[in-house]
């Protein structure tokens, strides 16, 4: 069995200390490829320098909502070029809005999420969204910049199954945490159930979100993620190393790897 964690941010404070032993314990687990997300330029560049020490590793780098009030002309421009010059980069995000907390203004975090829409778009590079309470102007904000049809993933996705509806329809993915296997969950496992095999992704957004059984560990690790896969496989009807090799999969598939081959 091998799995692909799609989603975690191995250079945040928790984990890049030890990355290494956090990689190697994800192996031994059948965690077999990352792809590890970074908020800003300089995290991205973190993360490139894990990319060159972790060959199965590959790097998604934008500003996330949380962080657009301190975005700034020279950090969008830092960003663009890293995005069209740097190959460990394979996904533009996380960005997109958050309406939960707020951190950065609401109209703040729309202009910088069309910027950044606005920026990838020449790079053909996948879009990794972050959406928490703002599905209506997230998904008209995607449509305005031409992304119909276009590789975009809801990740950590915790809308309705009316709303994944929707976003299957603009060729768009959903991605799973550990969250499925919460107890209080049940809407995220209809999603889940209900969505294509071919398009199944699965994440731990690590280090949060543990997944039943270890929910309590802090900080989360990708090595957690077959506790995932497992449950949705179990949810599903599936043997879990079916559904492991299709999610592994869809995953080279979204992020371009099957087209360049998972060391390059």
């Amino acid at each position: 069995m091998e799995l692909f964690d799609t989603h975690c941010h191995l250079s945040f404070a928790d984990l890049a200390a030890r990355a290494g032993e956090v990689v190697a314990g994800a192996i031994a687990a059948g965690v077999t490829r990352f792809i590890t997300v970074a908020s800003g330029s300089q995290e991205a560049c973190t993360a490139i320098g894990l990319r060159q020490r972790h060959t199965h590793l590959w790097v998604a780098a934008g500003i996330h909502p949380h962080e657009a009030g301190k975005a700034d002309p020279e950090e969008f421009a830092r960003l663009a070029a890293l995005w069209k010059e740097r190959p460990e980069i394979v996904a533009a995000g996380e960005i997109g809005l958050d309406y939960h907390y707020d951190f950065s203004p609401r109209d703040v975090q729309r202009s910088v999420f069309m910027r950044q829409l606005e920026l990838a778009r020449t790079t053909g590079l996948p879009i990794i969204i972050h959406s928490r309470e703002a599905h209506g102007d997230a998904v008209r904000i995607l449509l305005d910049q031409g992304y119909a049809g276009r590789r975009v993933v809801f990740h950590c996705f915790s809308g309705t199954p009316e709303q994944a509806v929707e976003l299957r329809s603009h060729g768009w993915w959903t991605s799973f945490t550990g969250v499925i296997t919460f107890k209080k969950a049940d809407v995220s496992r209809r999603v889940c159930v209900e969505t294509p095999v071919d398009q199944l992704m699965f994440e731990t957004d690590s280090p949060y979100l543990s997944p039943e059984p270890v929910r309590g560990m802090k900080p989360n690790e990708p090595r957690n993620l077959p506790h995932t896969v497992r449950f949705a496989a179990e949810l599903r009807g599936m043997e879990l190393d079916d559904l492991a090799a299709a999610s592994t999969a869809n995953a080279e598939r979204f992020f371009g790897l099957d087209q360049r081959g998972c060391n390059q």
